[in-house]
């Protein structure tokens, strides 16, 4: 059997290196000249930065991308974060060090700025939700139908922002309480040693052992359909050749995969389907990244910033593994959420990003590296966590994986790793 997988994306590479250890002839696709799309390194004056992702795993050693990179056979070590994160808090009056503005309290302990009433609530209504969740609401509508205080919508824009590049309003509450689900399950974060490209090299030595090839700067134009049968892909068009599959997996998500089907049976259920693809908003965000010679954070875990401006989160990936950054120095990243509504004033949001950062490390010493943004073509998740579609398509031999259809509750790149691992049961049954 042979499978073509169209783009090498963390999805892709994924699938590619599943199939070709059980035997598969596999073919990866990838128009860019580089593999790893949004999750690998790029280096800049001596530091490792990254194409996308933020040197993180968001469930570290034990969650689905750990477990699928063991199942694979990818040789990659990665670090739980300690603490897992962060949540920096405006002093009040009365606290020690109050001249300072701020205090850092861990993340599990994001319940102590609630009322004792509403930590109450809390406890009763996650008990309550995570049992049966309503569902047509979002987990803003959720928090002001339950427990309307401030605190909760500012920790909640917060998390869903540096997690999801989300707004709470925007996540529906279904699938936050399956990533509250996740968290309980699989733990926080952790860091891959090497960052990003750590993981996307140990999966290319991975396919290349197992026989695979990945051809970069190579574009696929079109899926064409069976010449015995229209409803089924018989093949992709790279360069103005051929190339037959039994299979076909894509990792540039549902509406790009949409646009290439060519020579196809036009039902119902296609035409369906390239409109709903096409009605998929991408999450939009921007990273910051610093040099500075002393920590900013002093740890590996995640900053949330509840009370910034933009900037919903940090991490100072350094600290856990130094090679990241040239001898003496760190690396420290934010990002922010972008809302759809303000994509067309990227530099603005930009500059409240930069001048969150000056309030947080105020009195600290670093400079900005590179600024980054994802939106449109080159977006944070092609599908907004929450609206994935499904890892099937409509042409039974097509399937979709990555960011663009991510299993349910999966933050990120384990999001990710969960679609691909529906995708692998789809295609090879119980294996």
């Amino acid at each position: 059997m042979k499978a073509i997988v169209i783009g090498a994306g963390l999805g892709g590479l994924l699938s590619a290196a599943r199939l070709s250890g059980e035997g598969w002839e596999v073919e990866v696709f990838e128009r860019l000249p580089f593999i790893g799309g949004r999750f690998t390194n790029i280096p800049y004056h001596g530091f490792q930065l990254s194409t996308g992702a933020l040197h993180m795993i968001p469930h570290g050693p034990s969650g689905p991308l750990a477990r699928l990179l063991r199942d694979v056979g990818a040789d990659v070590e990665i670090v739980r974060s300690k603490p897992t994160a962060v949540i920096r808090v405006p002093r009040k009056k009365g606290d020690r060090d109050y001249k300072f503005g701020h205090k850092d309290i861990l993340f599990q302990d994001f319940k102590v700025p609630f009322s004792l009433v509403n930590r109450l609530k809390l406890v009763y209504y996650i008990i309550s939700t995570r049992k049966n969740p309503p569902k047509g609401i979002s987990f803003a509508q959720w928090c002001t139908d339950h427990i309307d205080q401030d605190w909760t919508h500012r920790i909640s824009d917060s998390f869903f922002g540096w997690a999801l590049s989300l707004r709470a309003a925007d996540v529906p509450v279904e699938e936050a309480f399956e990533i509250i689900e996740n968290l309980y399950r699989y733990g926080g974060s952790g860091v891959p040693m090497g960052g990003c490209k750590g993981v996307t090299d140990a999966l290319v030595k991975v396919i290349n052992s197992n026989g695979g090839v990945i051809h970069t700067s190579s574009e696929v134009t079109s899926i064409a359909a069976g010449a015995a049968d229209a409803t089924k892909a018989g093949s992709v068009i790279v360069c103005g050749t051929e190339h037959a599959a039994d299979i076909i997996i894509s990792d540039i998500g549902h509406e790009s995969t949409a646009t290439l089907l060519q020579g196809f049976e036009a039902d119902r259920k296609l035409q369906d389907y390239t409109r709903t693809a096409g009605e998929l908003k991408p999450s939009a965000g921007i990273k910051i990244c610093l040099s500075s010679d002393k920590p900013l954070i002093g740890h590996g875990g995640v900053m949330l910033t509840p009370y910034a401006k933009r900037v919903n989160g940090i991490n100072e990936v350094t600290n856990i593994d130094p090679g990241l950054a040239p001898s003496g120095k760190h690396l420290t990243m934010s990002h922010q959420c972008v809302r759809w509504e303000d994509l067309d004033k990227l530099d603005k949001e930009i500059e409240l990003g930069l001048e969150d950062l000056r309030d947080i490390f105020a009195g600290k010493d670093y400079e900005v590296l590179l600024i980054q943004s994802y939106s449109d073509g080159w977006p944070v998740n092609r599908s907004p966590s929450g609206a994935d579609l499904k890892n099937r398509t409509p042409v039974s031999n097509l399937f979709i994986v990555g960011d663009g259809a991510k299993g349910r509750g999966g933050i990120e790149v384990e999001g990710v790793a969960l679609g691909v691992e529906h995708t692998m049961k789809e295609i090879l049954g119980g294996k």
